[in-house]
């Protein structure tokens, strides 16, 4: 496991497109939250243990705003979504990285308004 926070991050990044345009849960819904673990787990770290997206909303330390390999927790009708910042577009979004985005795993701008915590992981 990486002791610094930056190599920690751009490890998890490198994991999660690792699984670009794939589902390596083997789950039919409702997997974000899981590939979320699963990518922190290859990394060395603790993850939640839930299939809850919210449940990284109380992981690790809370940052003000996107950095490159922070964790981001939004809301959406029905629950929620969680992913990996992998960057900023020109608009200013958020660009994340996150499983079942339309069953498979993609990296896309989100629009910055809809995430509602950042974290970092910690462990």
């Amino acid at each position: 496991m990486a002791t610094s926070s930056g190599l920690s991050s751009s490890s998890l990044v490198s994991e999660a497109r690792r699984y670009l345009g794939g589902n390596p849960t083997g789950r039919g819904s409702l997997w974000c939250a899981r590939f979320m673990n699963m990518v922190l787990e290859h990394t060395g770290h603790h993850g939640t243990g839930s299939d809850m997206a919210n449940s990284f909303a109380h992981y690790g330390q809370r940052i003000s705003g996107p950095q490159v390999g922070a964790i981001a927790v939004m809301g959406r009708r029905g629950g929620g979504h969680v992913g990996i910042i992998t960057g900023i577009d020109a608009q200013g979004n958020p660009i994340m990285i996150s499983g079942n985005n339309g069953n498979r795993v993609r990296e896309a701008p989100i629009s910055r308004g809809r995430i509602y915590a950042y974290v970092m992981p910690t462990n």
